[in-house]
């Protein structure tokens, strides 16, 4: 299943690869568009993840201050979000929607 994270009209990430961890969607970091990201000083701790570090969400010249969070050096029980990045402040996560076109036949 594709998912992808949007905020203020633009899609920041889409992925079919993402991780659900306590309900947050983590998507690979290569999956991010660059443009919409900077860093952040802020950092919090997880007891089972580690150190989790922050990115400053920007579109249109609004910024989302610390929208975005990653594990740089995850915790050997968090492995699997290591190189993953994921989103909440207002960011919506949602299902990419498959749409087949079909041409139209004449009877």
């Amino acid at each position: 299943m594709t998912m992808r994270a949007v905020w203020n009209g633009q899609v920041l990430a889409e992925s079919d690869d993402t991780v659900v961890v306590e309900g947050n969607y983590y998507f690979p970091a290569e999956s991010l568009r660059n443009e919409f990201f900077s860093g952040s000083d802020t950092h919090t701790v997880c007891p089972w993840k580690g150190l989790a570090s922050y990115y400053a969400v920007t579109v249109d010249g609004e910024a989302n201050a610390d929208a975005a969070w990653y594990y740089p050096e995850p915790k050997p029980e968090a492995e699997h979000v290591r190189d993953r990045v994921a989103f909440w402040k207002g960011v919506k996560v949602e299902t990419v929607e498959t749409v087949e076109t079909v041409e139209a036949v004449e009877a």
